[in-house]
């Protein structure tokens, strides 16, 4: 479950809209697929550079003369180059090797002069076209690791049971990753739109520079990555950083420093074939990691962004909301499988834990999804104008009213023995929140989705639901008690309780009131872990213990309310009071002008984040 890119940390751009109004499009960094593989991308053919001692000796100087080399090794020159200097490069062909070679040490000078560290070691580069690298990259998937992913993208009901989630991805990382660094092959790859002479784009490049040198110092490389909410929480600060570091090597090119800036070319991976909701997933540590790590930085300086890299955000809550970074740890979400015979989670290779998690930011996402799904035409959930800011450094806000107050989840998907063939499945996603009234939000706007895809009240059975046809054709059974929201699904109504028994009761029922024990004979609790968090405990944990790696008419009150009683082994995660939300991101309804009040104001902040985003593209 680890990114796609799963030894890559991968440098986003963004090519794509980032509102789907019919005048608006807009670029945002691809989704980095969390799979239990790892990509393979052929060796680059394209011009590369290893880099000489004194790179900038050899390449022509722009302005006189070649200042001298120091001795050692200060901070600002590396290979013979200083960060001040101005050189001559013809990029109209591609570069040549002599010419990368000073770009890349030059490079190398700005980012240790910007961040104040020095490079332990340098780092091969190549540029490749996005073609190349497009028909170069490919994905090595079990059947396992394939209904894995199928499961929990459905889950966020974004890839529909029709689709193979797997392609969705590939699709993506092909179409919009700008460039990447790889430690286990100690390389920097830049992705150059130009088709026949690609060419290189100096702050994408001093990005991945910069990734380079978070590894050679902080090993970031050795981070546990291995859901989706995790690799979004430590992109907080290796994304953040890196992007933070991103806004100053540009600022300091407008103010004079000679550099090779991002040039408009025709191509590239379009917003056709970049899955929007996979993106914005992922987009998160990118939109809020610079300004958590802005904030540190204006008030702590360089020391104390080094001091976050041995303690990174344990989820993307804490750069969501920089002030629970250090203060509110999630909670570890206990899990008992009470399915039938017939149902198994699928064990997954390599050590990889066999669930998901998306944390707030995916959650957030989902909520919001429909409003691309729908083409901008409904915005059921939240109010694209709440989620869709604008701003220059932080332009999507993935703070709502549904999803503050997360504190821990855990997805198990669920598959029989034709699962392969029919892509039938199902799954168990266990929330907890901070408090009943949060878990309460949370359960209204998941009505509200369900409601957008045209989920119907099932008679006779609580809080279950059902999509008669569809990609997102299932039966739905929500489940709240007390700061635990859980969420089972399966292909029938009743085929919930054989993957959770208890789920779906009849009304009425006293079953949904009974609470079992799990395997291990002990009642599931939840034990207090501090203060700063709660640590839900469980007597067993099957199968999640592996090494770290990677329109229907049903609305929010036909779901389950606070004060519903404990289905079997469901019980809450801690103690919590109540929260009061402002709400600022209630649902509109969006019309084909784009409705009241939205349709200028959306296509002119779509337009301000195309603005921001697409120069991003060379």
């Amino acid at each position: 479950m680890r990114s796609a890119l799963s030894a890559v940390v991968a440098g986003l751009v963004v090519l794509s809209a980032v509102a789907a109004l019919p005048a608006a499009a807009a670029a945002g960094p691809a989704d980095a697929a969390t799979t239990d593989r790892s990509p393979n991308t052929a060796t680059a053919s394209a011009a590369s550079a290893l880099q000489s001692d004194d790179a900038c000796a050899a390449a022509p100087v722009a302005n006189g003369s070649s200042p001298e080399n120091p001795d050692g090794d200060p901070l600002g020159w590396e290979n013979g180059c200083w960060y001040n200097e101005s050189i001559d490069v013809d990029r109209s062909d591609g570069l040549n090797d002599t010419e990368l070679d000073a770009v890349v040490a030059r490079g190398m000078a700005r980012v240790e002069q910007i961040r104040e560290l020095e490079f332990d070691e340098t780092v091969p580069v190549e540029v490749v076209s996005r073609e190349q690298f497009r028909v170069n990259t490919s994905y090595d998937a079990t059947t396992n690791g394939s209904l894995h992913q199928n499961v929990k993208w459905e889950a966020m009901l974004m890839v529909g049971e029709d689709t193979d989630a797997i392609s969705v991805q590939e699709s993506n990382t092909g179409a919009s990753v700008g460039g990447y660094y790889s430690p286990t092959e100690e390389r920097i790859v830049i992705v150059s739109e130009n088709t026949t002479s690609p060419k290189m784009n100096e702050i994408t490049l001093s990005q991945e520079l910069f990734h380079a040198l978070q590894d050679q110092r902080y090993n970031i490389s050795g981070y546990d990555q291995y859901t989706e909410e995790l690799h979004n929480a430590r992109d907080g600060i290796i994304e953040g950083d890196g992007n933070f570091v991103d806004q100053l090597y540009s600022q300091r090119c407008a103010a004079g420093w000679d550099c090779l800036m991002p040039q408009m070319q025709p191509g590239g991976g379009g917003s056709a074939s970049v899955h929007q909701g996979l993106l914005l997933v992922t987009y998160q540590p990118y939109s809020d990691g610079p300004t958590f790590v802005r904030g540190i930085y204006e008030s702590e300086g360089w020391e104390g962004v080094n001091a976050v890299y041995e303690n990174p955000p344990a989820s993307t809550e804490q750069t969501i909301h920089p002030d629970k970074y250090g203060q509110d740890p999630p909670t570890e979400v206990s899990f008992t499988d009470t399915s039938g015979a017939d149902w198994t989670v699928p064990a997954l290779e390599n050590g990889t834990v066999d669930y998901a998690q998306f944390g707030e930011a995916g959650l957030a996402t989902m909520l919001f999804y429909p409003f691309y799904d729908s083409g901008g035409q409904a915005a059921p959930v939240i109010d694209p104008r709440s989620f869709i800011t604008g701003g220059s450094t932080d332009p999507l806000n993935y703070s709502t009213q549904y999803t503050d107050g997360w504190d821990g989840d855990r997805l198990y998907p669920y598959v029989t023995d034709d699962s392969a063939e029919t892509n039938e499945t199902g799954y168990v996603w266990k929330t907890v929140w901070d408090s009943e009234g949060d878990a309460a939000d949370f359960v209204e706007g998941y009505g509200l989705l369900l409601n957008y895809y045209g989920a119907q009240p099932v008679d006779d059975s609580a809080n279950t639901y059902r999509i008669a046809d569809g990609p997102y054709g299932d039966a739905f059974y929500v489940n709240h008690t007390g700061t635990t929201v859980t969420l089972v699904n399966a292909p029938t109504v009743e085929g919930l309780s054989e993957v959770r028994a208890g789920a779906a009761p009849a009304t009425g029922s006293t079953d949904e009131t009974d609470t079992e024990t799990d395997s291990g004979g002990e009642d599931e609790t939840a034990t207090d872990s501090g203060g700063d968090g709660e640590t839900a405990t469980d007597a067993e944990e099957p199968a999640t213990d592996a090494p770290e790696t990677d329109s229907g008419t049903a609305t929010a009150t036909d779901t389950a309310t606070a004060t519903e009683e404990p289905m079997a082994n469901d019980g809450g995660a801690g103690d919590g009071g109540d929260g009061v939300d402002e709400a600022t991101d209630e649902p509109v309804e969006t019309t084909a002008s784009g409705g009241p009040g939205f349709g200028l104001a959306g296509a002119l902040v779509a337009l301000a984040l195309a603005g921001l985003l697409a120069g991003r593209r060379e």
